[in-house]
Formats: C-alpha cells, structure tokens, sequence
C-alpha cells in the first residue's frame, strides 16, 4: 500500500458498518483464503462484489489481476493507521 501505508505499520479494522468507495479495507483474498489484502475500496457492484485496488498499481496485485472479491470476504474498514518509528540510540 506504499506510498499510503509503510511496511511497518499496523491498522485498526472496524468490522462494523458498510465501508464506500475510498476507504482503505481488510478483505480475505479470493483464492488464498488464508492471505488478507489491505486495498482500497473502488466501489461495490449490484451483486455486492467489491472491486480492490492497491496504492501501487506498478506492483499491486488487486482486483485487476483476480477479479471483483465477494463482500463475504470483507474484514472490515481501516479506522486508524499505527505508524512505528525506529528509536535509535
């Protein structure tokens, strides 16, 4: 998710609610059901189908490589962003 997000940050995923297009969400990925995606939400078809996307399109694998992800598969909304610094001494 660079340049959004950083390797070593952590998010807060409220699993509440109905995330809209241009939140940052947690979704299962449709073929390796024990990976999650942290992708942008582009938006939600009539079928309840959401279409991910990734910051980083040169090297994101989102919804334009595996097609739209079932809204089964949603985690949750991305509520906050815990972004580690390195202390050094």
């Amino acid at each position: 998710m660079l340049p959004l997000l950083e390797d070593t940050d952590e998010v807060l995923v409220d699993p509440r609610g109905n995330p809209r297009p241009g939140d940052v969400v947690v979704a299962r990925h449709p073929y390796r059901r024990s990976a999650h995606v942290l992708k942008l939400l582009e938006g939600t078809d009539e079928r309840g189908a959401m279409r991910l996307i990734g910051t980083n399109p040169g090297t994101s694998t989102d919804s334009r490589s595996f097609g739209t992800v079932p809204g089964e598969l949603l985690r949750g909304r991305v509520s906050s962003t815990l972004r580690t610094r390195e202390v050094r001494s």
